[in-house]
Formats: structure tokens, sequence, C-alpha cells
């Protein structure tokens, strides 16, 4: 049987056993500590005339969302009787997840790095090393989240009898987007159920940060059906769309095949895959899941860049105005966030503190914070998927949600 048939086959069991949904939830609720709040962020909303509300995903235990993916593989990959698990990552997020659920079952692990995200994610990489995971550095290509994938997979084909790969995003072959889906759906499940309860209706716009497109998919899956709720993933447009320096597939990209998968691909007219930038560690990635690149073909979904500037300013107003230091990934979210009206959703997927080095390289730090004035609105050019002035964004209303 080929390794992808055997975890096809092996995963298909496991969803429907009880005893490993069961298990998968009780160590969701006692180590990861779900369900996560729901949060009315009340000023950011009174900044941003609109009710926004976040996804508390930075609760999580590791401080990511990447913990769902990698528990429930985690217990796959014991239910395999394979001793030994490798990952890749960008922001470290993932490798954390995989590394502590590896040192929770007594699991071998290996987690795969470019050595630019490894500059970039130097906590990380120091946790990683605690729990007990061997970081190998990636110096091939670009050095990034692309690069490391390609070796994990290296690794993975090699070892395939006693290894089992924890892919970190919605990418890849089949069924690890299918699979990732599974996991991260929780996440837009708790968000669905507690936003009833807590507003008596759904939100208008759900929005979330797209890399590979984990924390999104997960969300959105749960509002699908909700024809009214607008679903908006955000990409990383770097320091420009125009001057290529971006990473954002969705918006600039065409059909591709990366990494085992087809979906929106960052290619020149070759078929080689471009050089991406983002300051975000974990959006810098050429590719994306191909259910986004579904969503996106089949109009369910939108899909816009927001630039590296804008994702910095919205972290600061974030942590200044909630006491939240976001992510800069989830940061991305939040500066279309607070150009939209009415009822806002927004997946929080995970805390700042690791892109504290990094801003203070960039001047994230920034001069001390003056509150704007209420109504203030930070500006930007957003488009969408398809290059088109998006309406409604870029301006506030005031009107009630």
């Amino acid at each position: 049987m080929s390794p992808l048939a055997e975890l096809e086959s092996a995963w298909a069991e496991a969803r429907a056993d009880p005893d490993y949904v069961a298990e998968m939830e009780r160590h969701r609720r006692d180590f990861i500590g779900r369900p996560t709040p729901l949060y009315f962020a009340e000023r950011l909303s009174e900044l941003h005339g609109n009710r926004i509300h976040l996804k508390r995903e930075d609760l999580c235990h590791t401080g990511a969302h990447k913990v769902n993916n990698a528990l429930g593989q985690a217990l796959l990959a014991v239910r395999m009787g394979k001793r030994r698990v490798i990952a890749e990552t960008g922001a470290g997020q993932h490798g954390v997840a995989v590394a502590t659920l590896s040192a929770r079952f007594g699991l071998d692990c290996t987690v795969y790095m470019g050595r630019e995200d490894m500059r970039r994610q130097a906590v990380n990489v120091q946790r990683m090393g605690l729990l007990g995971a061997e970081v190998r550095e990636v110096t091939a290509g670009t050095m990034t989240l692309k690069d490391a994938t390609s070796e994990a997979i290296r690794d993975w084909v090699t070892n395939v009898r006693t290894t089992h790969y924890i892919i970190g995003s919605a990418v890849g072959p089949h069924p690890y987007p299918e699979m990732v889906r599974d996991l991260q759906r929780v996440i837009g499940d708790e968000a669905r159920a507690q936003y009833l309860a807590a507003e008596g209706r759904l939100p208008e716009v759900v929005v979330a940060c797209v890399g590979g497109g984990s924390n999104a998919i997960g969300i959105f899956t749960a509002f699908l059906g909700d024809e009214d709720v607008r679903l908006l993933g955000v990409e990383a447009g770097g320091s420009g769309i125009a001057g290529g320096r971006h990473a954002a597939s969705l918006a600039a990209g065409r059909p591709g095949v990366l990494h085992g998968a087809l979906s929106y691909l960052l290619q020149d007219a070759d078929g080689q895959v471009l050089p991406t930038h983002s300051i975000s560690a974990g959006l810098d990635y050429p590719g994306v899941g191909p259910e986004h690149s579904f969503l996106r073909d089949a109009e369910r979904a939108e899909y816009l860049p927001v630039e590296d500037a804008d994702a910095v300013a919205a972290l600061r107003l974030c942590t200044k105005l909630e006491g939240i230091l976001p992510a800069l990934e989830p940061a991305h979210a939040l500066h279309v966030a607070g150009t939209l009206p009415g009822r806002v959703l927004v997946c929080l997927s995970g805390r700042g503190d690791k892109d504290l080095d990094n801003l203070t390289g960039q001047g994230g730090a920034g001069p001390p914070f003056q509150n704007p004035p209420l109504g203030a609105t930070p500006g930007g050019d957003l488009r969408d998927s398809n290059g088109r002035d998006e309406p409604g964004l870029g301006t506030t209303q005031t009107d009630g949600p």
C-alpha cells in the first residue's frame, strides 16, 4: 500500500472510531484548553465603528491554532504504530506544537525549518529544542517554508515505514488538505455556536489570514452553508503586489502544482516557483491550500492582500487598545477587520510573542502610541483576488451593527 493510501485508510478508520474521537476531545479540553473564548474587542469596535469579535486561538496551549491539527495527527501516528514524526515550520508555531505533542506521547521528533525563518523566529527554535525536538536547518532556495516543506517530504518518502509526516497547513497531497481541514474545523464549530449565543445571530463577515490556509479553512468550513456570511481570506501583500515582493498566491498567482497539490501558485512563465516575501514567516509561502483555490473560483470566499506595514500597524493597535498581542499572521486579518462595517468575526490564530525580535528590527516597536480619534481608520488600498477595488473596504461606516 502506498504511503498516501495507507494514511487515507488510517484516517478514515480513526475518525470513525469513537475511542479515537473521545481521546482527542479529552486532550482538546485538558491539554489544549478548548473551547477557546470568543472575545468582543470593545475598544477596536468603538474606534472602527463596527462590531469586532475575536476567536482567541492565541490562548491555545503553545500559543496558536496549530496544536489542533498536531494533536489529531500525533494520535494518528501512535495509532499507526509510527514512533517518529517530522514536520515543517515557518513561524515556528507548528514546529512547537508538534514538538509539544511528541513530548506528551513519547515520540521522536524532527522539525525542518529554513535558515531565514530560524533567524526570524529564534524563540520558537529554542522552545522546540527544550521540548526534545531536533531542528534541522534548511539552506536550500529561499530558506523559508517552501524549502522546509520540500525537505520534510524527502525525509518522509525515505523513512515512511517508521515515520509520520505531520503537515502543518491545508496543503500537500490528498488526504492532507482534508485531514487538516477536519482537525481545524473545531475553530469554526466553536465560533459559530459562541457567536450565536453571544449575539443571537451570525456575523456578517468572517476574516482570517491565509498562508497555506489552515486556520482560515478551519473557521470558514463551519460557515460555508450560511450564504449570507461573507468569507474573507487575507494574504501577505509584503511590500506590494506591483513590486513582486509578496506571498499573495490567490491575488497574483495562477494554477500550478506544488508539494503534490494543484492550486494557485506564484510562478514564472516557465512554471518555476517564484521567491516570496512577507514580514510574517507563517504566510511566506508561494502556494495555498487547494480548498481555498476552489472557494475562490466558486466565488464563495474572497481573498485580499495586506502589506507588511499595515499588518504591523494593526498589531500595534490591537495590543494598545485591547491588551492582546496578536501574531503578525492574524494581524493581516485585523487590518482588514478595521475597514469593514457591521458584525465582523476574526480568527486570531496566534499570539505575537514570537515576533518581538522581528518587530524591533522592522521598527514595529515604534514611538509611544497615541490613541487615534474615534472614527479614524487606518487606511490602505485593498483589492479582491481578481484585482478589483473591493466595495465596503477602505472606509468605515458608523451605522449600528
